[in-house]
């Protein structure tokens, strides 16, 4: 309805009355007005008719919903369930060219406006979660592993004699087998052990650096949101290291942007040294389904040659998903989550210390994992070899998800190389041990059923642990008994 329409309708109904719809539908314009004027994510979170309203004047952008479009192409934005137009909000056409995911569709201009937005916003909501110096970013439609990869494949045009990419170690079988998609050689180097974390080796990165030959190593792979007892890369130091031998710098940075700590880190760790890029989840970050990142970086030129590194055309999806999102958070709503995560942090580890101490346990020492916690289980270990992971099982039976249960000793080869110790990132973790996260979304009801459960899993190894053993001792006895028997 346009001003004109307005008027056409007050011959119809009340002329009051049509005033004061169309007031009220200017109040849905003047917010997207404001942010098509200032790219930024709204303050305060939009209604969902507003947002629907705003996907609506879109998809009439796009010529596949043209009135009167004639389509004689391979690619015309056909789709055969009206269900699956919906779905997407007849946004049908995705976003990009094919030589750039970032390029402007001339059949699509909402779908690319969508896309720039998107882009807009995502990077005003990565400087108010605290990297400010960020220069540019863009959603890209997969998940970490497959970004990373697109970044290493970015660096290899500039670095065309480089073979090798330093990772300081994170179990995590994405992001090593990132590097070796890219056509890599991952050199891993183990964590040291400072208390109970496990922290950067910065003086075994600079060797391998060294024995390598900086103009043979592509980047320096690091990490920031992990789990514990592993914590945060040392940023700063292995930025400055970056910088001192003109290394490139990929920081994974997976589910750090709802941490103030970590994204502190990459805020600093840029101001110091060099951070090339930084990679982020949606999922993880923004709560919405599986299947987009945000690359990021601190040199426009360098994000934009990885945004064109990116073959052909790509889903709309992950851009739609969380633009609606943040639109429907407002920067406000997605502060407040990120508060109410740190104090649920704060409180799942108040409630696994007093249920680790109940136990005969300890919350292991980790002030450096922001998101991530860990709980001993040498009690559990001692009573069999096999009641830790049978822990794990009972916990998900009982729908608890997302806790890990990490045994000692575990190998496993991916693409070639063999971790000993995998899933504890060290060779050598002196304790068996459990995980918990407190990441965004997170409820005080999901820790407390959890601890619930987890009391309840504990008791009954234990129990089931000394029925064995008291049944050993009589068997042992039995024996005895029967090889002095002289009757």
């Amino acid at each position: 309805m346009n001003s004109e329409n307005f008027s056409l309708s007050e011959k119809i109904v009340s002329s009051s009355y049509i005033r004061q719809g169309s007031q009220a539908r200017r109040s849905h314009e003047q917010l997207i007005r404001h942010l098509l004027e200032q790219g930024k994510c709204p303050e305060e979170g939009w209604s969902e008719s507003t947002v629907e309203l705003f996907l609506n004047e879109l998809a009439v952008m796009d010529s596949n919903n043209f009135l009167g479009n004639c389509g004689v192409g391979e690619r015309e934005g056909r789709v055969a369930s009206s269900l699956v137009a919906r779905r997407h909000y007849r946004l049908i056409h995705g976003i990009g060219r094919s030589g750039d995911i970032a390029a402007i569709q001339p059949k699509a201009a909402g779908s690319s406006l969508l896309n720039k937005l998107t882009n807009s916003v995502a990077l005003d909501i990565l400087k108010l979660s605290g990297v400010r110096s960020v220069a540019s970013c863009f959603v890209v439609p997969m998940a970490t592993g497959m970004s990373l990869t697109l970044c290493f494949l970015t660096l290899r045009h500039r670095r065309p004699k480089a073979r090798y990419i330093i990772w300081p170690r994170i179990d995590q079988k994405s992001c090593f087998k990132a590097m070796i998609t890219a056509g890599f050689e991952p050199v891993v180097v183990e964590n040291v052990l400072e208390g109970d974390e496990l922290r950067t080796d910065l003086e075994a990165v600079e060797r391998k650096i060294e024995e390598l030959g900086a103009d043979n190593v592509l980047c320096v792979h690091s990490t920031t949101s992990c789990f514990a007892p592993r914590v945060p890369d040392r940023l700063e130091e292995l930025a400055t290291m970056c910088a001192k031998y003109n290394i490139p710098h990929i920081v994974n940075n997976a589910y750090g942007v709802q941490s103030s700590k970590c994204m502190h880190l990459i805020q600093q760790g840029a101001r110091v040294g060099r951070i090339d890029a930084f990679v982020q989840s949606l999922d993880k970050n923004f709560m919405v389904p599986v299947g987009g990142a945000i690359i990021a970086g601190f040199d426009e030129p360098f994000i934009q040659e990885i945004s064109k590194m990116y073959p052909g055309r790509a889903s709309a999806s992950p851009s739609l998903d969380v633009l609606i999102t943040l639109l429907t958070l407002g920067a406000s709503g997605y502060k407040k989550l990120l508060s109410e995560r740190k104090e649920i942090y704060s409180f799942l580890a108040q409630e696994l210390k007093s249920l680790a101490s109940a136990h005969g346990e300890r919350l292991l020492h980790t002030p450096h994992n922001p998101i991530s916690l860990a709980m001993s289980l040498d009690g559990l270990q001692a009573e069999s070899d096999k009641a830790v992971t049978h822990l794990g099982s009972m916990l998900f039976t009982r729908q608890v998800s997302g806790a890990r249960v990490i045994p000692l000793g575990k190998e496993q080869t991916i693409s070639g190389h063999t971790f000993r110790g995998f899933m504890s990132h060290s060779e050598e973790y002196p304790c068996p041990y459990l995980n918990a996260a407190s990441a965004v979304g997170i409820t005080r009801d999901d820790v407390t059923l959890c601890i619930k459960r987890l009391d309840k899993c504990l008791k009954t190894l234990k129990k089931d642990g000394n029925a064995a053993k008291s049944t050993n001792e009589e068997t042992v006895q039995v024996i005895i008994t029967n090889e002095y028997d002289t009757s």
